[in-house]
C-alpha cells in the first residue's frame, strides 16, 4: 500500500515516473569499493563550483558546461533557498498577503531543480544533494523564512513550537525545526511539513541514477535526526523501487571523533562517509585522519567523499590557495571517491588554479587509474614533513605527488626492469618532461621545480 501512494504520489506531482536500473547507477565500485561505478565503469569525481546550491544560479547550463571542458564530473547542490545573492527563491508560494502556503509549492523552485537533475544527467555530471542546509534556518535567514510562523497561513508559534529568532550560529544545534521526528520532541505538525518536501524533492530525483544523497551540511545535530531522514529516504526509494547512496556530513573537525562514528559504524545506513570536514585540518594530520577513516572501514569498505576543499587566499578560515591544493591531492592519492573545490571565498570553486588542479589530476587518472592503487607513503624515504605523498601498485604503477619540490627515495625493489616517468605540472594542468627509471631499488624522485607537482611511474 505504501509503495502504491508513494508512486501515486510522484504521479500527481505531473512527472512521468520512470524506475532507474540499479545495476547501472552510480553505487560503489564492484571490484574497488572504496570507489564508485557509473554505467558498470569505475569514476573518478572531482569538481568544483561558484556556488553551493547551484540549482538556484542564473546561468547554470553555461556554469555546467565550463565544469565539464575543466575535466570535473562532480558538482555539490544544497537545496538551500536563503537568500545570499538575491536570485534565490523558496520552494513554497507566496501570496498576495505576503505570506506563503506550506500546502503549495513555488514551481520555479522545483523546475529550477528539475532543469540541474537534467541537464547534469546530459553532461554526466554527479550531483551530490544536501537535503537540508542548517544555514537557512538561523541568526538573519531565519526571520524571512516560510518556516518561520510569521510568514505563513499554516501555523503559529504556540503550535509550531518555534521560536521568532535563532541568534546562535546552527553549529549550536538550538534551532527547534531540528528535533521534530518521533525519537525527539516529535512534532508531528511540522514533520508532515517536512516530510512533505523531501517528497517532492524525491519525485523529481529518483528518476536520475547520477545522484547521491546527504541528509545535511556540516551538522551538529541529534543522531536521531539523521537516522531518521536516512530511513525515509530509504523507505521511500525502496517503495519506488530504486537504489540509492546515502551519508551524512558531521561537523566535527576530528574524523575520530563520536560524532563520525554515526556513520562509519553504520554501513547498513550510510552508503558512503563524507569527510569534508578533514579539510579545516593540514599537512600529515590531514593524510593520517583520512587514512585512518580508510583503514577502520577495510572490513567492509564504502566510498569515502569529500565534496567540500576549503583553501583560498584570503578566506575566513585563513586558508590558503596552496592548502586548497594540498587538500586535493592528499585525498586523492589517499584513496577518496571523490574531490570538490569548495566554492569561493573559502575554497577555489572554479578558479584558474582549481581547473589546472582538475586537469592535472585527470591527466594521472589516464596514466594510472587510481582505483587500481593503494597508500603507499611506507615507499618514501628520506622525506621532510608534509613534503610528498605516494599512491602505488607495487611494481606496477606508482603516483608521488610533491607539495613543494625537494627530493625523496621511492622504493622500487619491487619493480623489474625499465620504467617510465612522467612529470606533470600541477600549478598549470600540464605535462612536464619525461625520464627512464631502473627499477630494483631505492631511487632519488626530484621534480622538475618547486611548486605541486606529479610524478606518474609506470611500466
Amino acid at each position: 500500500m505504501l509503495q502504491r501512494t508513494f508512486l501515486i504520489a510522484l504521479l500527481l506531482s505531473g512527472w512521468s515516473f520512470a524506475v532507474v536500473n540499479a545495476d547501472d547507477g552510480l553505487r560503489p565500485y564492484e571490484s574497488n569499493r572504496y570507489y564508485w561505478q557509473y554505467r558498470g565503469e569505475p569514476v573518478l569525481l572531482l569538481g568544483g563550483s561558484v556556488d553551493d546550491n547551484l540549482f538556484q544560479i542564473p546561468d547554470l547550463q553555461q556554469h555546467l558546461d565550463q565544469i565539464r571542458s575543466a575535466g570535473g564530473n562532480y558538482i555539490r547542490n544544497t537545496m538551500s533557498d536563503r537568500n545570499d545573492i538575491g536570485h534565490e527563491v523558496y520552494p513554497y508560494r507566496r501570496l498576495a498577503s505576503g505570506q506563503y502556503d506550506l500546502n503549495q509549492w513555488n514551481d520555479e523552485y522545483w523546475s529550477r531543480f528539475e532543469n540541474l537533475l537534467r541537464w547534469t544527467a546530459e553532461r554526466e555530471i554527479f550531483v551530490q544533494i544536501e537535503v537540508w542546509d542548517r544555514f537557512d534556518y538561523s541568526r538573519d535567514h531565519w526571520p524571512p523564512h516560510p518556516y518561520h510562523p510569521q510568514n505563513n497561513v499554516n501555523y503559529g508559534e504556540t503550535e509550531s513550537g518555534l521560536a521568532d529568532r535563532y541568534p546562535d550560529h546552527p553549529g549550536q544545534n538550538r534551532q527547534l525545526f531540528f528535533f521534530t521526528t518521533p525519537a525527539q520532541q516529535n512534532n508531528t505538525l511540522l514533520l508532515a511539513y517536512q516530510q512533505r518536501f523531501v517528497d517532492k524533492l524525491l519525485a523529481h530525483s529518483l528518476q536520475y541514477d547520477h545522484v547521491l544523497y546527504c541528509i545535511d551540511n556540516e551538522t551538529s545535530g541529534e543522531e536521531a535526526w539523521a537516522t531518521y531522514w536516512a530511513e525515509h529516504l530509504r523507505r521511500r526509494a525502496d517503495e519506488a523501487g530504486v537504489k540509492i547512496n546515502i551519508t551524512q556530513m558531521w561537523d566535527d573537525w576530528n574524523l575520530r571523533g563520536d560524532e563520525h562514528r554515526r556513520t562509519i559504524d553504520h554501513p547498513e545506513r550510510y552508503d558512503f562517509i563524507d569527510v569534508s570536514q578533514n579539510n579545516h585540518k593540514q599537512g600529515q594530520e590531514h593524510w593520517d585522519n583520512f587514512q585512518w577513516v580508510r583503514s577502520y572501514i577495510r572490513p567492509r569498505p564504502r566510498p569515502i567523499n569529500t565534496v567540500k576543499t576549503y583553501g583560498a587566499d584570503g578566506n575566513k578560515f585563513g586558508h590558503t590557495s596552496q592548502d586548497g591544493v594540498e587538500r586535493f591531492f592528499r585525498h586523492i592519492l589517499g584513496g577518496a571517491a571523490s574531490a570538490r573545490f569548495h566554492r569561493p571565498d573559502s575554497g577555489l570553486g572554479l578558479s584558474d588554479v582549481a581547473i589546472a588542479a582538475i586537469g592535472a589530476a585527470r591527466k594521472l587518472e589516464s596514466e594510472v587509474p587510481l582505483w587500481q592503487l593503494r597508500p603507499a607513503n611506507e615507499l618514501l624515504s628520506a622525506r621532510d614533513d608534509n613534503q610528498a605523498y605516494l599512491a602505488a601498485d607495487p611494481g606496477t604503477a606508482y603516483a608521488l605527488y610533491f607539495t613543494r619540490g625537494g627530493s625523496v627515495g621511492l622504493d622500487l625493489s619491487d619493480a623489474e626492469g625499465q620504467l617510465t616517468l612522467k612529470w606533470i605540472n600541477i600549478d598549470s594542468g600540464q605535462w612536464g618532461e619525461s625520464d627512464q627509471l631502473t627499477a630494483g631499488a631505492t631511487v632519488s624522485i626530484n621534480p622538475p621545480g618547486k611548486g605541486n607537482w606529479l610524478a606518474v611511474i609506470r611500466r
